[in-house]
């Protein structure tokens, strides 16, 4: 075996365009601040996965006392079809404190203000999008005001 492995490519497979209601905190733990933020609806399109998101998920971020925010989100997709797929997203958040204080209040930043990715896991069952179950994905993720919208790609 010679050479290194080859590299792998991205494909869009579809945007999340995510509505939120304000976080809730309990306030400073030992590991950082732990939010709750309800995810109340938002929808999904793309060439490979059009429906919507239910309300009653939830991401749990943990802001670090050095200001990093890990995501740790769940919810539910409805496919146009009515095939609902679970979905985990772990990420990471890294702005400074100016920047998040900006889209808390709904200024549209430029997305080289904070870096902000995720690697969405999916529970499709068996049928047409049981092949979310075998593969990788990554996003980028762009607060807005009340929501977020997320590209999601399929790693190659």
């Amino acid at each position: 075996m010679t050479g290194a492995p080859t590299l792998p490519g991205l494909s869009f497979a579809f945007r999340i365009e995510a509505e939120i209601a304000p976080p809730r905190s309990a306030g400073p733990g030992l590991s950082g601040q732990r939010l709750h933020i309800p995810i109340t609806g938002g929808i999904v399109s793309g060439p490979r996965l059009s429906g919507r998101i239910l309300p009653g998920g939830s991401d749990w971020a943990l802001i670090r006392p050095d200001g990093m925010t890990r995501i740790e989100a769940h919810y539910t997709i409805e496919a146009e079809d009515g095939t609902l797929i679970y979905v985990v997203n772990t990420g990471l958040r890294i702005s400074t404190p100016e920047a998040l204080a900006k889209v808390r209040q709904g200024e549209a930043l430029p997305p080289e203000a904070f870096y902000m990715r995720g690697a969405p896991v999916f529970d499709a069952p068996h049928g047409p999008h049981g092949w979310m179950n075998d593969r990788l994905f990554v996003c980028a993720i762009r607060p807005r005001s009340m929501g977020v919208d997320i590209g999601v790609y399929v790693l190659e």
